[in-house]
This record gives structure tokens, C-alpha cells and sequence, in this order.
């Protein structure tokens, strides 16, 4: 049945000339039949320089609309219109423009993690593994308001060693990985070095070996010396560590960090997807402008 879905699928791919993407959390499947596979944003760039009419996201709500956003002649697909974000769903517009009332000169930096509505509202875009440069970079004297997810801005108040005005959002899988897993996962696994994301907790955070995007935990497997790694993010990137360096060793650092809704999209789906065009996500305007803004800001400092 696998072999012949995935038949299907690479037929409707080339009948609609489409590219397929998949984030480093999606189920193993998706991610062996994907063109691209990456973070969210790296991703929307990689689909915007191709030349396919169609971009199927395997991923969440949040990323389609960014790829829509960065490819508004193209058309975007989401294979499961109920895989949606809990951590941006955190913060709506009229919430973040009655903040931004609250502090009318402040500069607005939100996570690539949100709603094209907020971003619409941003000043930057940031992702979790530029969001501590592109702070940096912001003026000292102004006040940063940063939106959702508190973790992440948590991260970045302590290492840029500025205050900011943090939204209590956060990642509801990565609230699941407690330190008590990392102790226990160090216990079992004593050669291991400890990769977390950001969007843990602050606990968590102070006990890994490295804080890395999911991008950034991929090239570090692959360019460091060590052999053994405790993964502290959703289990989804296992797939693809596993994949790439297939002689080293990668342990889950627990089995409760599955986001249930990027493990929502099949092959099943992709193939609906391709052959009816749905779920079709697009931007409308003004909105999709103003938060192509706020990323057009963000790759003007940070370059992908």
C-alpha cells in the first residue's frame, strides 16, 4: 500500500508540478518522499526560487501561510486543514495591537511561529535560530516587545542580556520535556551530549550541552566529533538525524515530545492533497504585504 501511495503521489507531483515540503517534526514517511525537509522558514525560501505552481507544506497552519506569503503567485496546499499551531493560536491581532498601544515605541519582534496577522502587526520576523542576532541588532534604546512563545524570548533576554516584553506563549510539546528527563537521560546515556531548543523551559535550557533550531541541531550532528546525542525538541527530527549520519547515535531524551498536530499529515493526505488542490491556504491583503514586511526586515539583517 506505501509503495504504491507514494507512486501516486510522485505521479501527482510532476502532473501539477509541485514541490513537496516537509518540516523536520513530520512523521518519517513524509519526510523519506519530500523534495525539501528543514525548518519553516528555510523552507517557504527554498519553495519561493523554484519554479513549481504548486507547494504541498506538510507541516502546520502557520508554515503554509508563509510560504503563501513568500510565494503569492504560487498555489499552497495543506494537507490537513486542522494541523494547526496551539503556541501561535497564543496571541491574536487585537491582542497584540492592544499590547503595542500599551507601548506605542516599541519595535515588535515576532517568532516566525505565529499567525500572518501578527505578523502583519510586526515590526521583524525571527526564527529560533536567528532570533538572538536579530535582537542584537535592534537599537538598544528602544523597548522590544516579543511574541509568543516566552521560552524562546527567555532565551534571548538571557543571552543578549536586554529586558523585553514577553507574551506568555509557549510550545505545549516542548512544556512536556522536564529536567528530571534530562537527568535521567544523561544517567543512561553518559557520552552523550544534550541538544535542546530554545523553546524549552528555562530549567531544561540550563542543563543541555547546546540550545539549536532544529536546523541548527542537524548541522551540528553532522560537523561535530561526538557520536552520541540526548534530542531534546519534538521526536519528529530523530527521522532525519538518524538519516544523515547514520554512524552516530540519537536518543529521544522522552517518548511525550510528539506534536500531535504536525504528526497529522499521511501520505494518504498528501496524495488528497495533490489531486484536489486542497486545502488550499492563502493570504489576503493587506496582511499578506505587511507580514511579508516584517520577514523582508528579518532577511535584510540576516541573510538565509
Amino acid at each position: 500500500m506505501s509503495s504504491a501511495l507514494i507512486e501516486k503521489v510522485q505521479l501527482l507531483k510532476k502532473q501539477r508540478n509541485a514541490v513537496i515540503l516537509a518540516h523536520n517534526y513530520q512523521p518519517g514517511e513524509i519526510q523519506d518522499i519530500a523534495d525539501y525537509t528543514g525548518d519553516s522558514l528555510g523552507l517557504s525560501v527554498q519553495a519561493a526560487q523554484t519554479d513549481a505552481d504548486v507547494i504541498v507544506f506538510c507541516g502546520v497552519l502557520f508554515m503554509a501561510e508563509t510560504a503563501a506569503i513568500l510565494s503569492p503567485d504560487k498555489t499552497v496546499l495543506l494537507p490537513d486543514k486542522y494541523a494547526g499551531c496551539p503556541m501561535a493560536d497564543m496571541i491574536n491581532a487585537q491582542q497584540l495591537q492592544e499590547l503595542k498601544n500599551e507601548h506605542p515605541d516599541a519595535l515588535v519582534v515576532c517568532y516566525v511561529n505565529s499567525t500572518a496577522a501578527v505578523k502583519a502587526l510586526s515590526d521583524y520576523c525571527c526564527t529560533s535560530g536567528n532570533a538572538l542576532e536579530l535582537v542584537n541588532s535592534l537599537p538598544a534604546d528602544r523597548e522590544v516587545i516579543f511574541v509568543p512563545d516566552k521560552n524562546l524570548g527567555g532565551f534571548i533576554v538571557e543571552r543578549a542580556g536586554r529586558e523585553m516584553i514577553l507574551w506568555p506563549g509557549y510550545c505545549a510539546t516542548h512544556m512536556r520535556i522536564l529536567a528530571s528527563d534530562i537527568v535521567s537521560a544523561r544517567e543512561e546515556h553518559p557520552d552523550a551530549w544534550v541538544l535542546a531548543h530554545p523553546e524549552c523551559t528555562p530549567d531544561v535550557r540550563a542543563l543541555a550541552d547546546q540550545l539549536l533550531s532544529t536546523g541548527q541541531m542537524l548541522q551540528f550532528a553532522k560537523t561535530s566529533g561526538v557520536n552520541e546525542f540526548v534530542i531534546a525538541t519534538e521526536n519528529g527530527i530523530l527521522h532525519s538525524l538518524q538519516k544523515q549520519n547514520p554512524d552516530k547515535r540519537f536518543y529521544p531524551v522522552t517518548e511525550k515530545a510528539v506534536c500531535p498536530n504536525m504528526k497529522k499529515i499521511s501520505l494518504e493526505k498528501v496524495a488528497w492533497a495533490l489531486e484536489d488542490l486542497r486545502y488550499q491556504i492563502t493570504v489576503p491583503e493587506p496582511v499578506c504585504t505587511k507580514a511579508k514586511r516584517s520577514l523582508d526586515r528579518m532577511l535584510a539583517v540576516i541573510p538565509k
